[in-house]
């Protein structure tokens, strides 16, 4: 049975990068019917914590990856002395004070790579391999090969950084007597500009993605396209059709860039796609956190409404509440240029006139608003754009939004008098 595994290290959280390492570890394991296996690498005691633990195996959950087994390496370390001391016995290690250090013997290593082919190692210019570290923990390469060979794992799936460990780890597979794996190395993600990931291009830890809005199913479709494609330049692809499709063979040799812009366009399909329901449950906390609503008792048939107003707009659910704050506050901010542009001049002959229309209203709707609107401006005898502009400023503090029609109606009839009406000169 085919079996891969993710193995971080919860010395920081887990980020776009492992991610997408973890991601097409399962969706090869779920295409192949294997397992997906999980495995903690925290020998580092002094650098794992359990504040980043907490968050991989979240963040994992979160973007609806399971797995069918877990390990913590912290609670093997007997096995990797057993499997030192196998190399001692055979005078393939030596003892350097405490530290158990491995022999390197000259010699050409040919690894078969499922994405790059063939990839050529000289041993000559590798030094002896520390195993065991004077202070009783393992190194990376020595209990990774242990590891890997003891819990059957029969497809290494990682980044492209870990070619140069490669080599180091088959010279250990075979003293060991454990048979090799077959190994992929992915491509690294870049920034827009080259180089590695950095904050401002995409190095954020998932959990922070989640906090700023963005939906699980979007941040899978996205990592899916970096490196491999559906193909017939397929963009949108839920993890049913991508299990369908996905071999690791076809994923791209060269770097994936990330791309922020294609991320949001992602996460915008979603959103509009999204229940209603489901997006109130998540933008109730934002507004909360604002402080524009009362957590323990929001008026959700009223966010929800505004809610389905917005939805087609938002690139994340983060935007939601600065975009929409207006309709929750008494005192809305209204932007200087936006004031200095559309309010600078008086207005209250059309204001005050378009107020009159609107308390004649008999059936308040957006038709009948949007009535009511043309009404004045035929009898005012100017441009809809000299109105609707003044009036959208003075009733969101915004130059652009969801249309004035809908946002009159959902401010309703008494807000949108107060707001006009501080702009009407007595």
């Amino acid at each position: 049975m085919l079996r891969v595994r993710f193995a971080p290290s919860p010395t920081g959280y887990l980020h776009i990068g492992g991610s997408r390492t973890a991601l097409f570890n399962w969706l090869y394991a779920k295409a192949r019917c294997g397992k997906f296996i999980l495995r903690i690498e925290d020998t580092d005691q002094a650098r794992s914590k359990k504040e980043f633990l907490d968050e991989i195996l979240e963040s994992l959950k979160w973007l609806g990856m399971d797995w069918d087994e877990l390990y913590y390496q912290s609670q093997r370390f007997s096995i990797y002395k057993e499997h030192a001391q196998k190399l001692l016995d055979k005078g393939l290690a030596y003892l350097e004070g405490p530290a158990i250090i491995f022999k390197v013997t000259p010699q050409i290593i040919k690894v078969e790579d499922l994405i790059r082919g063939e990839i050529e190692f000289d041993s000559s210019t590798i030094k002896p391999q520390v195993l065991i570290k004077t202070d009783g923990t393992p190194t990376y390469n020595f209990a990774c090969v242990v590891d890997d060979a003891l819990m059957n794992i029969t497809h290494i799936i990682r980044g492209d950084d870990h070619i140069s460990n490669t080599p180091k780890q088959v010279l250990l597979y075979n003293a060991l007597g454990f048979p090799l794996p077959k190994f992929a190395h992915i491509p690294l993600i870049m920034g827009e500009e080259g180089g590695r990931l950095s904050k401002r291009t995409g190095a954020t830890a998932i959990s922070d993605y989640r906090k700023m809005g963005y939906l699980p199913e979007a941040l899978m479709n996205y990592l899916m396209l970096l490196a491999w494609s559906p193909g017939e330049n397929q963009e949108i692809i839920d993890v049913a059709g991508a299990i369908q499709r996905f071999d690791i063979a076809k994923v791209n040799k060269t770097a994936a860039v990330f791309d922020i812009d294609k991320l949001n366009w992602i996460n915008n399909f979603y959103i509009k796609n999204a229940d209603p329901q489901r997006l109130l449950g998540l933008v109730i906390p934002l507004l909360a956190e604002k402080g524009l609503i009362e957590k323990d008792n929001p008026d959700k048939d009223h966010i929800l409404s505004i809610v389905k107003l917005f939805q087609p707009r938002l690139n994340t659910l983060g935007d939601f509440p600065g975009w929409a704050d207006f309709f929750f506050q008494k005192e809305i901010n209204i932007e200087p240029k936006a004031q200095e542009k559309f309010l600078s001049k008086d207005l209250s002959r059309e204001f005050r006139l378009f107020i009159q229309r609107l308390e004649l209203i008999k059936d308040f709707n957006i038709a009948t608003i949007e009535e009511a609107f043309r009404a004045v401006v035929k009898e005012l005898n100017i441009e809809s754009k000299a109105l609707i502009h003044p009036i959208r400023v003075a009733l969101t503090g915004k130059t652009i939004g969801p249309g004035l029609f809908e946002v009159i109606y959902y401010l309703g009839l008494e807000s949108t008098r107060q707001r006009l009406e501080k702009w009407i000169k007595k």
